[in-house]
């Protein structure tokens, strides 16, 4: 098959434009079709997974006929599209002795322009908001792309008692205190440990402030469910709902739950599943284990096969219910759903 990457290129909302970031339905499916066939022909690991899959690029026309690759692949391979030298290499956490996934970003305006707009779509303008990241965990590695998510909101935000806090949980209290009594909206981001860690010796009740968990108990704690967690934030916390995002290092965009456990894609991204038993039977709705579009992962691979198990709902919305049996668990959801 022939395919000119040069006549592909141009209609991708590279960084410069704003249309990859507002995508209709229809123009999600257009997007997608169009970067399966730049990334098949500029992609040399992708295409050979897609020909050794026996799929031939030219006939697809459906989301659900696009190939998806094994997450598991950014721990062994190089996935890139196109031969460049990397703007960053992101890694995931994991317990020690796990091989980390590797992300090689071409760009990271896309990815900052991603988490932002994907963020003031859910949440509003960043600067209405105080942001804090409790990411102990995160902090004390490199390379972590929600570190560097979190470190551009708080900057964004503008607010002076935005920032990042380790152990100092009541440095934590006391600068939360002060923000409710102001009624200031805060967003409290946090890996599940230590959220777990704060909420048991600072019982509170915040009525300005969205906590949000990213997953990650890390060994620290004994595996509680999902349910569990938000049930026992919620009571110590003094919050209605716990949010929550779901994301990854293989990613270069989030979804967002606002509770309940049902999370929301922006516009350039979408969930479909596939069964157990055949990888390649794919759906739009249904149980069965996460496949993600994400249209911002122009320069490594859109169409990412995860190990999450899951659910989606006809409106689009999904439930993470946990992981395939002998996967390996990712440093940010050792959470048991």
């Amino acid at each position: 098959m022939n395919l000119n990457s040069a006549s592909i290129l141009p209609s991708f909302g590279l960084p410069g434009t704003n249309e990859l970031f507002s995508l209709s339905e229809t123009g999600f499916l257009t997007r997608a079709l169009e970067l399966f066939r730049f990334q098949y022909a500029e992609n040399a690991l992708y295409r050979q997974y897609t020909q050794t899959l026996g799929i031939d690029p030219g006939p697809v026309r459906t989301l659900e006929a696009i190939p998806f690759l094994p997450v598991s692949f950014f721990k062994t391979h190089t996935v890139q599209t196109t031969d460049f030298q990397p703007g960053a290499v992101f890694e995931s956490s994991g317990t020690t002795g796990m091989v980390s996934s590797r992300h090689a970003v071409k760009d990271l305006d896309l990815y900052r322009r991603s988490f932002t707009a994907a963020f003031q779509r859910f949440y509003g303008p960043v600067n209405e908001w105080c942001v804090i990241g409790l990411l102990p965990a995160y902090l004390e590695r490199s390379n972590s792309s929600l570190v560097l998510m979190v470190d551009e909101l708080v900057k964004a935000s503008g607010h002076p008692d935005s920032g990042f806090y380790l152990y100092e949980h009541e440095v934590l209290h006391q600068r939360l205190s002060s923000l409710e009594r102001t009624g200031q909206k805060t967003l409290l981001i946090g890996v599940t440990f230590a959220l777990l860690d704060f909420a048991e010796q600072y019982p509170m009740n915040l009525q300005h402030t969205v906590i949000m968990e990213t997953g990650g108990m890390k060994g620290r704690r004994k595996e509680i469910t999902r349910a569990e967690l938000h049930e026992y934030l919620t009571s110590r916390l003094g919050v209605k709902t716990i949010h929550a995002e779901y994301g990854m290092t293989e990613l270069l965009s989030q979804a967002y739950s606002s509770g309940n456990g049902l999370f929301s894609c922006p516009p350039w991204m979408k969930i479909l599943v596939r069964k157990e038993d055949d990888p390649l039977d794919v759906t739009t709705e249904g149980e069965g284990i996460i496949n993600v579009i994400d249209l911002a992962n122009i320069w490594s691979c859109a169409f990412i096969a995860t190990e999450d198990v899951g659910r989606i709902y006809p409106d689009g919305s999904f439930e993470v219910s946990g992981r395939v049996d002998n996967s390996d668990i990712r440093g940010c959801s050792l959470l048991v759903v």
